[in-house]
């Protein structure tokens, strides 16, 4: 199986493209491939019209087509929001497809069982995690509100949320981890840094405007 850097690429194209070789103008979001010095190709010429399209979105589905299509390529397109070139799926050898899908016919139920328990695994460490941080948050912070702690740690621990609860310091439950999802707890819900923020205070300003409250009440809750 080719590496991720030396796999064939076919590129979306988000303007108007003409194809080097033969000429023709491909139109907007035309599929092309680069051929370095000598710019770009389309499809055709590339020799990879024969080629069927298989969206992302089947991770089963993609692998087993890649590994019977002796013929493939990734199909990317530019993202101006996040400006870089995102996946939208594989060029590959119909046969492969047809292949690929009547394997995943045949173990479909398996598959969908191992993703449904490893979904309730998840779910299921999560909750203990949850409810470990807030034990440590109540451990470092006797004095919040009843019940105060659950709350923080659900909102800190939030999945793919990025915050403070999903850090490495804070799954070994370290006190520094736990004393900034207090503060930012503080900060949204004991002062007035939203009604700042909305109107149009810069971040740091309204910070620094609410530093002395949030020190206050965290300095309370101890």
């Amino acid at each position: 199986m080719n590496s991720k850097d030396d796999q064939l690429k076919v590129f979306i194209t988000n303007r108007e493209s003409t194809c080097d070789e033969c000429g023709e103008n491909l139109g907007h979001r035309a599929w092309i491939t680069l051929q370095g010095e000598k710019g770009a190709a389309c499809l055709t010429c590339a020799d990879l019209d024969h080629l069927v399209f298989l969206p992302s979105g089947d991770a089963a589905l993609t692998r087993r087509s890649r590994k019977y299509s002796k013929l493939s390529a990734v199909v990317l397109r530019w993202s101006k929001p996040r400006k870089r070139y995102e996946r939208q799926g594989l060029l590959v050898e119909s046969e492969a497809l047809e292949q690929a899908e009547e394997e995943c016919k045949g173990d479909a139920k398996q598959r969908e069982m191992r993703r449904i328990n490893s979904a309730i695994r998840r779910d299921e460490l999560d909750k203990v995690y949850i409810k470990q941080f807030s034990a440590r948050i109540r451990e470092l912070y006797p004095n919040c509100p009843p019940k105060r702690e659950f709350k923080i740690a659900e909102h800190a621990c939030r999945k793919y949320s990025g915050r403070v609860g999903r850090s490495s310091a804070a799954k070994a439950l370290d006190a520094e981890a736990a004393r900034l999802a207090v503060m930012a707890h503080i900060r949204h819900v004991e002062t007035n840094y939203d009604d700042l923020l909305a109107g149009m205070h810069e971040r740091s300003e309204a910070r620094m405007m609410v530093r002395d409250a949030v020190a206050e009440i965290l300095n309370n809750w101890q």
